[in-house]
């Protein structure tokens, strides 16, 4: 059977008992905080009354940056060789808001499985293939505007591999007024957060993405090489990026994991709510088509797909905002192929009871047990959801193109989590439209 991984990858491949004991010696990184800028002069640090302080957590592993339009992001970061980049208490502080609000517990990369299309290869990037040991060094031109930290990364050294920083995203609204030509718009700025792996000849871009309205991005890029030893493939199974009908490069997959544990509000009693629309056709005699929309809660664990008009929410079980609502996160993915060659790559989310010993999808580390099973769906047993983690699986079939040499252009798959009733209206509402909540004014 062929391999991806260069030998220096493949002298570091682990077996799960090795990885289980590695894991519980991992040392983090020694830097400066790590914040980037909202322009081109820093600021780091809201005016007015101090910051409230980030619990267990030193400075040197702290985020916090404030966003123009007033928000403010906190959270913890840590880096372990099997997962790579961690967040923890990752907190949102809306413009003008006393408090932030606890919005993640935890949250990273709990997989990224590779199986080739012919069959013959087959790899658990983070657990079976040193995924945390490829933490490049990034140069400053690879972080424009924000700040490279260095990781203390086991058997490697210290390595500058996390990069803070803002980029504009364009509009934040707009909106023009029903009379006269009052328009109403506001530029945007991100803070990201971004690792980069290297794998074999695959190099992958891990990167949070934290917006001022709340909304938070989780995405994978992959770029580097397509490996030089998979291009045994025939039609069907691969594609020529050579002269003519040479250079068949095998065809794969990228199914990607996250783990999210939130604890909304710090609240223990976070629940899983579904939603199903149904459109029902319009009536013979005439009028519209109609559309009804379910609710249903998630009360026992569950492996989901994301069907037409399917959506998700993490609940608070204690916040409300301002009009009385119970603030949630929805979960929204991104284009995804799901891949039906293993059970844990069939379904799109899962939501498992939380457990320590279960820390990634497939080829999982922890030890949860001689009957556990090592994979997500194994875990997906009926159990009564009370405190519920959640896993997400975005899928890229990669059949490769001339365009993808040398080197590979990136091509991202993730999603995002939508914050739904966290706040009363937009956080970035300006201050004459603020009066505006509930039903808006005619002519505004």
């Amino acid at each position: 059977m062929s391999t991806r991984y260069s030998p220096t990858t493949r002298r570091r491949r682990r077996t799960r008992a090795r990885g289980a004991v590695l894991t519980t010696a991992v040392l983090l990184g020694t830097a400066a905080a790590a914040a980037g800028p909202v322009t081109a002069t820093a600021a780091t640090t809201p005016p007015g009354p101090p910051a409230p302080p980030q619990a267990d957590c030193s400075a040197a592993y702290r985020i916090t940056q404030k966003l123009d339009g007033g928000a403010t992001w906190r959270m913890c970061w840590r880096y372990d060789t099997d997962a790579g980049l961690t967040l923890d208490k990752v907190t949102y502080q809306p413009p003008g808001a006393a408090a932030p609000v606890k919005v993640l517990t935890s949250a990273r990369l709990a997989q990224i499985h590779v199986p080739y299309d012919d069959g013959g290869a087959e790899y658990d990037d983070l657990t079976g293939a040193g995924f945390g040991w490829g933490l490049q060094n990034l140069k400053p031109a690879e972080c424009p505007g924000g700040t490279l930290t260095s990781v203390k990364v086991p058997e490697v050294g210290q390595v500058k591999g996390l990069c803070t920083t803002t980029r504009a995203r364009g509009h934040a609204y707009r909106m023009a007024a029903d009379t006269g030509s009052k328009v109403w718009q506001a530029q945007a700025k991100d803070l990201l957060v971004y690792t980069v792996n290297k794998v074999g000849w695959y190099e992958y871009i891990s990167e949070w993405r934290f917006s001022a309205d709340g909304t938070i991005g989780a995405n994978v890029g992959a770029t580097g090489s397509l490996s030089p030893v998979d291009y045994n493939a025939t039609d069907g199974r691969g594609w020529p990026i050579g002269k003519g009908a040479d250079g068949y490069a095998t065809s794969h997959a990228h199914n990607v994991f996250w783990k999210l544990d939130f604890g909304l509000d710090g609240s223990t009693k976070d629940r899983i709510e579904q939603f199903d629309s149904t459109v029902t056709p319009p009536p013979a005699g005439g009028g519209g088509p109609t559309v009804k929309t379910r609710r249903t809660v998630v009360t026992k664990e569950l492996a989901g797909d994301a069907e037409n008009m399917r959506w998700w929410r993490v609940v608070s079980g204690t916040g409300k905002n301002a009009d009385g609502h119970a603030r949630s996160y929805e979960i929204v993915p991104g284009h995804t192929d799901t891949h039906a060659g293993r059970g844990f790559t069939r379904h799109d989310v899962y939501f498992t009871q939380a457990r320590a010993c279960e820390r990634f999808a497939s080829n999982n580390i922890g030890d949860c047990g001689p009957n556990a099973g090592d994979s997500v769906d194994k875990w997906v047993n009926g159990e009564t959801l009370t405190k519920p983690s959640v896993w997400v699986n975005i899928g890229f079939h990669h059949i490769a193109r001339d365009e993808d040499q040398q080197p590979m252009p990136v091509h991202w798959q993730g999603f995002q989590l939508a914050p739904r009733d966290v706040t009363a209206m937009n956080p970035l509402t300006p201050p004459d439209l603020a009066s505006q909540n509930g039903q808006p004014d005619l002519g505004s």
